[in-house]
């Protein structure tokens, strides 16, 4: 049992299947990227989410000739994902020190709150400053605030709107007080556990009240004391984490609270997949993303009522699945995020005044598409020739096929998610796709996407940016992710200073 701690939240805190359809937007109208006032804005992450994660979804779901909801959006960009060493300064400092392949919990750090930090950090600077979130400064500034995420709502990118910790680990409500701590960034000495960054991130979300609709998983992470915090601030809490009983996709539909707190699975939301294929099961009973996303939307929109909202929308599976290298799953968690795009583009397009940005924290496993036929180096026997080896001027090897042959004990041929677990399995993955004769089959040699990963974990390219909406043209280029701060601050109008 963890020992409860009164936490001080400060003013840094604020204060309180391929036939499967879903309305596919239409082409954005230019008109759109004027300078007309901004009431909302919906800021949605596809975790883990690179360009080769977009085009593999529009080849299975779409064809080549189709395209996904966020590649319909006039505005097209892409972002930089670079993170910085612990104790660093920000670039251009004297102390910068990148590191070039970010986690999500520093990406999110750098799109909320405005600075790179270390990976695994959330809510502090590279050097243990905390920093207010663009969800805290739209609370204090009057405007409604949701977050939803497929993943615990504690995790990485939900939880760095609504916490600020040394260590993402620390997110309650089981944990070790040095899981919590980092003392390379605090002069070596353990904070005092009063500290808020020492603070479990369940504690802080169910206290500091900074998004009025919180949706996803994760209720193994709350407890009995938190339930009684949320009720307190006036939430009407779906479930009950002091039972641990989750709350259900009935029950979501049915409030018309201002306040809503709904956790569906005590760890991270099903996989879409998983309920496709087992539609009695109770985990199909979970919202899907657009559905949580249409109903955050209805909660929170209050038209010319109030000021306007704030809604950070997470597909966080299609990270999780790609760690586990399993194209299947991760195609399914691609198409329910490009729903729920949809879903966001629909209201923005009907209200006029709605800034919707898309992207994602960074790409996850190297995701590739490989010709239909061939296999990948890490299945060879042998690494590609070098076929002009004898010119001075080539530094490098040539990848090309040219005497490289497949090692049959190293591959067992394409394969869809079973086989995953033999280290010794590098098959490509094979689908069908729209473009395929209805005959063609997952799994085939015949099917015509053919996909494979680099390897487990994080890779540093840029990835895909798509935004709508008044303003909207700020994004039609390269910005560095911390530059997504100040694109969403200044729609809203709201400053850290």
């Amino acid at each position: 049992m963890r020992a409860r701690r009164r936490v001080a939240l400060a003013a840094l805190v604020s204060t309180a299947a391929l036939t499967m359809t879903t309305a596919v937007v239409a082409e954005a109208a230019p008109a759109r990227l004027g300078s007309k006032r901004i009431d909302n804005v919906i800021y949605l992450l596809g975790d883990g989410m690179g360009r080769t994660h977009v085009t593999a979804g529009r080849d299975r779901f779409y064809g080549a000739s189709g395209s996904l909801n966020m590649e319909r959006l006039p505005v097209v960009g892409q972002v930089r994902t670079y993170a910085v060493q612990e104790n660093s300064g920000q670039p251009g400092a004297a102390d910068f020190v990148p590191e070039y392949v970010t986690d999500s919990a520093s990406s999110a750090t750098a799109w909320s709150s405005g600075v790179k930090t270390y990976n695994a950090a959330l809510g502090v600077d590279a050097k243990a400053t905390v920093m207010p979130t663009v969800m805290e400064l739209a609370k204090q500034a009057g405007y409604r605030t949701g977050n939803v995420s497929t993943a615990e709502i504690t995790d990485a990118t939900p939880a760095a709107q609504m916490s600020h910790v040394l260590a993402r680990g620390c997110q309650g409500p089981v944990y070790s007080a040095a899981s919590c701590q980092n003392t390379d960034v605090t002069g070596g000495t353990a904070l005092p556990t009063s500290d808020l960054r020492v603070t479990p991130v369940a504690d802080q979300i169910a206290r500091n009240g900074t998004a009025d609709v919180i949706l996803g998983g994760g209720l193994a992470r709350f407890d009995e004391a938190d339930e009684r915090a949320l009720v307190r601030q006036g939430y009407d809490v779906l479930g009950s984490p002091a039972s641990q009983q989750v709350a259900t996709g009935s029950e979501l539909q049915a409030t018309r609270s201002r306040k809503v707190f709904g956790l569906f699975n005590r760890g991270n939301l099903t996989i879409e997949k998983f309920k496709q294929e087992n539609p009695d099961a109770v985990q199909a009973e979970e919202p899907s993303l657009p559905e949580m996303t249409r109903k955050a939307i209805s909660l929170l929109d209050r038209g010319r009522r109030s000021r306007g909202f704030y809604l950070q929308v997470e597909g966080a599976l299609i990270d999780k699945r790609s760690h586990a290298n399993d194209a299947a799953q991760t195609l399914e968690e691609i198409k329910a995020f490009d729903d729920a795009v949809a879903v966001a583009v629909d209201f923005a397009r009907r209200d006029g005044h709605t800034l919707v940005i898309v992207t994602a924290d960074h790409e996850c496993a190297g995701f590739g598409i490989v010709e239909r036929g061939t296999f990948t180096n890490a299945e060879a026997t042998t690494p590609p020739n070098n076929v002009d080896s004898g010119n001075p001027a080539n530094s490098s090897t040539t990848p090309v096929r040219t005497g490289q042959t497949k090692d049959a004990n190293r591959s067992t041929g394409p394969l869809n998610g079973a086989g995953s677990g033999d280290p010794e399995n590098f098959a490509p993955a094979t689908f069908r796709t729209a473009d395929d004769p209805p005959s063609v089959r997952d799994g085939s040699l015949e099917a015509g996407l053919w996909l494979t990963y680099l390897s487990g974990n994080h890779t540093g390219e840029d990835v895909p940016l798509f935004a709508f909406g008044p303003r909207s043209g700020a994004l039609a280029h390269t910005v560095e992710n911390t530059d997504l701060f100040d694109v969403m601050t200044g729609a809203l109008r709201v400053s850290r200073s």
